[in-house]
């Protein structure tokens, strides 16, 4: 098996999905509600489509359900998340019946601890990398909203990371948003929220944030680092 510095580069242009389709879809999408960025990929890609859920984003989840009830989930369980999170995945997906897949690290990981060089690299991208491994496409919720590297996100493009098309529905959402969803759905949110957690990782690395804060602030504080890999691309 090849590890990480051997495997094969992801294909640098969409194998079966001319660019031109893209950039047309994603053009067509930008202002259209998110529920129709979701039936275009379920439609496109069928099975071969995934879901990578935090389940902080539990209104894509909302949505994608919605759409299609049996759409494939993806959790990665990097073995450092808060125990709330995990008490909020299993509440999430009973109450949806989710079709959940949840990936664990490999035995690799040990020597790299939550906050390590290598840990987001051993404990989420490769995890789902391998999730993803026959799939031509992935759903985020990636806002543009989130930070200033996602503030070019398109709500389709192709991710040079994975080799798969990349579809961001919430990609045009604010926080505000988000909340009114929330709230016009009744839907839970994460129970760290309420208690100054705005955007939650592992426990290890994430701290509250105070008021006035950027709301990703309490992620990797004091290291420099803004993302663990899975949306640079």
């Amino acid at each position: 098996m090849r590890g990480p510095e051997e495997r094969e580069a992801p294909a640098a242009t969409p194998p079966g999905v001319p660019e031109r389709e893209l950039e047309r879809i994603d053009a067509e999408l930008q202002h259209a509600p998110a529920s129709k960025s979701l039936s275009w990929a379920v439609e496109r890609f069928g099975q071969e489509v995934v879901l990578a859920a935090s389940f902080q984003d539990i209104v894509l989840i909302d949505l994608a359900v919605k759409v299609d009830p049996g759409i494939e989930v993806v959790f990665c369980d990097t073995g450092a998340h808060f125990p709330e999170t995990l008490e909020f995945v299993g509440a999430v997906r009973e109450r949806y019946g989710l079709n959940l897949t949840v990936t664990s690290p490999g035995p690799e990981a040990a020597e790299w601890p939550c906050g390590t060089a290598r840990c987001c690299e051993l404990r989420k991208v490769e995890p789902l990398r391998r999730v993803l491994a026959g799939k031509r496409a992935w759903i985020t919720s990636l806002k543009r909203a989130d930070a200033p590297t996602r503030a070019r996100a398109p709500v389709v493009g192709w991710d040079r990371v994975f080799g798969l098309v990349k579809v961001n529905p919430l990609a045009a959402w604010t926080d505000d948003d988000v909340e009114s969803y929330l709230e016009d759905h009744a839907l839970p949110a994460h129970p760290l929220v309420p208690k100054g957690y705005p955007s939650i990782g592992c426990a290890p690395t994430t701290r509250p944030v105070a008021v006035g804060e950027d709301r990703r602030a309490g992620r990797w504080a004091g290291t420099g680092k803004t993302e663990c890999g899975l949306h640079v691309s």
